[in-house]
Parts: structure tokens; C-alpha cells; sequence
């Protein structure tokens, strides 16, 4: 079983108008769209995606999460947002309210950061509630935004608190390898392997000392849809020169351990 763990979706009209504007500098692959989504999952073999949406401001988080809680959940995994000017029992409410699965945290467009006391608050409530975290960790924006989002905030963020599980997106440290390595990997988080525009741009020798350092068992597919092409990103990562037993859990077993769904990758 493949489980993409990165997968950002809108509803179309809205899909269309945020990819115009080529987020983080990358030109769209796909449409970002739900049934656009499917399609791409179809032709690329992958059985689950975490379909992703984020609220960039408070004001949004219900009617995001209302959207993404309608997703089939036969095929996606639906997470939401939370955002800090809310108050925590809101965040968490709004989750549960629409069936959300788990959280999508994303700096560079949130008014968040992984070193405000605000974000380990509603990562200890989401941890006690057994709602996992996806985050967007190292650079990709502005000076402002990539120290929001920087890796050497990591381990202080996810340290101590019973029960977290987090996903730390790009390897903990997207454009900043350096940093990713210094910070991220052996820190209490999984890595997700998604670089656009792709993993394949990485050199696969240092990127398989990566995983097995940090540990292959915590390491989690991603393609960061629709900004890459998610059968190029599995391609990528059977390059690698994993074994099978790693390669298997790095597509999907991890992910499917982590998020309890064992049961399906057996079936």
C-alpha cells in the first residue's frame, strides 16, 4: 500500500485562483483539486492521501474544516487547521465538530511559529484529543517567514509532550538540508520526504543516510501535491537504494503505524 502524506486541496474555484498565484514560487503539476486528486492517485498507485487544507487566518478555520471533512474517506485522509488567535477548545471543536483526522500547521502562510508557546499549547491539546500534526518545517518565503518556520525550533516544540504525533514535512527542513541535519533528524518526529519540485534533485546517497540516521521506521512518503508529480516522488524514493523492508515502510507501513490504519495495509 502507497500513503501519500502530503497532499494540499481546496474547493475547485478556490483551487484555481491560489495555484494562479504560484505558491512559494513553483508552478503548479496539477489542479489541486479533490477529483483532481483522485485521478493523479489513480494513475500514480497510491491508495491513501492526507488531504491538507489550511486556514491562512482565524476566520477561516471552520468553513476549511468544514471542507475538508466531506472528503471520501475511502480514498483521503482529511486534515485541518487550527490557528493560534483562536482559543485552544475552538481549535480543537472545530476539528471534532467535522470529523478531522489531523492537522495541517503551515508557517509560511500562517501567522504561526514554531517557536511561539501558543503553537506547543494547541500541539499539547491536539496530542491529549489523539490528533495527529503535519507541519511545514525550514524556508520557502520571506526572512519573516522562514524563521517562523525554521528547523532549529523543532526540537524544543515537540519535546515533552506525551502522546505527540508529528510529521515534520521536507525532512524537517526544506531548502535548508544543513539545517535538516542538524536539527530535525533524531529529533521525536517523523520525517516526510517531500522536496519540491522534487526529491529526485537531491543527491540519493546523503538523502539515504538521512533516513537511516533519523531512522527508516520514521520516515514517510510525500509529495507535496499538487506543487509535484506524486509518481515521480514514488520513483524518487525507489531510487534511493533502500532495502525492500525500508523502501515498503517508507511508502506507506510508517504512515499507516502512525496513524493507527495497520488494518488496512494488511487487508
Amino acid at each position: 500500500m502507497i500513503i501519500d502524506a502530503h497532499c494540499h486541496v481546496w474547493p475547485d474555484a478556490i483551487a484555481r485562483k491560489v495555484l494562479a498565484n504560484k505558491p512559494v514560487g513553483l508552478d503548479p503539476v496539477h489542479d489541486g483539486t479533490l477529483d483532481g486528486l483522485r485521478r493523479t492517485m489513480d494513475a500514480a498507485g497510491i491508495d491513501l492521501a492526507m488531504t491538507l487544507a489550511v486556514a491562512n487566518v482565524a476566520r477561516t478555520v471552520q468553513r476549511t474544516n468544514e471542507f475538508v471533512g466531506t472528503v471520501d474517506r475511502s480514498r483521503f485522509i482529511p486534515f485541518g487547521t487550527v490557528h493560534p488567535e483562536l482559543p485552544v477548545e475552538e481549535n480543537v471543536a472545530s476539528l471534532q465538530d467535522n470529523g478531522i483526522v489531523g492537522v495541517k500547521l503551515h508557517p509560511l502562510f500562517q501567522e504561526l511559529s514554531l517557536a511561539d508557546g501558543r503553537t506547543r499549547e494547541i500541539l499539547t491539546a491536539l496530542a491529549e484529543n489523539g490528533i495527529p500534526v503535519i507541519a511545514h518545517v525550514g524556508c520557502g518565503g520571506d526572512h519573516t517567514q522562514n524563521e517562523r518556520g525554521a528547523s532549529k525550533h523543532l526540537p524544543a516544540l515537540v519535546q515533552g509532550i506525551p502522546g505527540l504525533r508529528f510529521i515534520a514535512a521536507h525532512f524537517g527542513g526544506y531548502h535548508d538540508l544543513d539545517a535538516a541535519e542538524e536539527w530535525s533528524v533524531g529529533a521525536c518526529v517523523h520525517l516526510e520526504t517531500s522536496w519540491p519540485p522534487s526529491l529526485g534533485t537531491l543527491p540519493a546517497d546523503r538523502i539515504r543516510s538521512i533516513i537511516r540516521r533519523h531512522g527508516a521506521d520514521r520516515v514517510v512518503y510525500g509529495s507535496d501535491w499538487p506543487m509535484t508529480d506524486p509518481a515521480t516522488e514514488i520513483t524518487a524514493v525507489r531510487s534511493l537504494g533502500l532495502t525492500a523492508e525500508e523502501e515498503a515502510g517508507v511508502l506507506g507501513g510508517n504512515l499507516a503505524r502512525l496513524l493507527g490504519i495497520e488494518e488496512l495495509v494488511s487487508a
